[in-house]
């Protein structure tokens, strides 16, 4: 049985890992680490400030849904107590990857980062990459809570950059005159435009909006509530205990 200690248990996300970890037959809670939630308590854990707790309880794998400032610390620091991570934290850099990569691939342990743990969001990603080559116009739209901080997700990101490089004939954009400064959204890798919606009453929803002459397809993928990225972290989680090194992207380990 997989011993799973939690970083940033007592926030919604965090307490949702820990119930579905408590909830599996073939893994065990053994410590919830939140500095911002002191006793905080789900799936039978109570958060506590000190991530020594981790490796108190032997965890042999730790999931991290914190932010990128203190992910960066918590996963070196994983990596030297030899304990594998999965990671739902974005917005880290290219040099943060190359850091994460080496230190686990240093202690023979895994850290898996994906952007997203919903198993339709990875299918979207794969659905929008794989048609890409078939249209010369794009533009990727995504939805989250009004308490995400950072914009673009992650999953909107790496959305855009597999279907920049699943084709190099896309259609400049028309626009000359933006009558409202940053109306067009982000610029992304070819070219394909971004936007980001911050609502209440949302959770995680991803929209992908191609077209080519005469015709348009859109994927749209959405996640009504938390529960939906479990069945992906619980994968993640046992995953990880078999390998070692960086992997990005849960299509990783799927196989799709």
């Amino acid at each position: 049985m997989l011993r799973v200690g939690v970083f940033g248990a007592g926030g919604r996300m965090g307490a949702t890992v820990c119930q579905a970890v408590a909830d599996d037959p073939d893994l065990e809670l053994v410590a919830a680490v939140d500095p911002h939630r002191v006793g905080a308590a789900s799936g039978g854990a109570v958060a506590v400030g000190d991530r020594q707790a981790l490796a108190d309880a032997q965890a042999d794998v730790v999931v991290d849904f914190t932010i990128a400032e203190a992910a960066r610390d918590n996963l070196i620091w994983l990596a030297e107590q030899r304990m594998h991570a999965v990671v739902g934290t974005t917005g880290f850099t290219d040099e943060d990857l190359v850091k994460f990569d080496a230190a686990f691939t240093s202690a023979d342990r895994a850290c898996i980062i994906a952007p997203n743990f919903a198993i339709s969001a990875v299918l979207m990603m794969r659905f929008a990459e794989l048609a890409a080559p078939y249209f010369d116009t794009a533009e990727v739209i995504e939805f989250h809570h009004d308490a995400k901080i950072d914009a673009p997700s992650g999953t909107a990101r790496l959305t855009v950059e597999k279907m920049a490089a699943a084709s190099d004939t896309w259609a400049p954009d028309p626009t000359e005159h933006e009558m409202l400064a940053g109306v067009r959204g982000a610029e992304g890798p070819a070219g394909i435009r971004v936007h980001a919606v911050r609502m209440r009453g949302m959770v995680a929803h991803h929209e992908v909006i191609l077209g080519a002459e005469g015709q348009t397809l859109t994927i749209r993928q959405d996640s009504t509530d938390r529960s939906s990225f479990m069945p992906g972290v619980l994968a993640a989680v046992k995953a990880a205990s078999v390998r070692s090194g960086l992997i990005v992207g849960l299509d990783a380990l799927l196989d799709i």
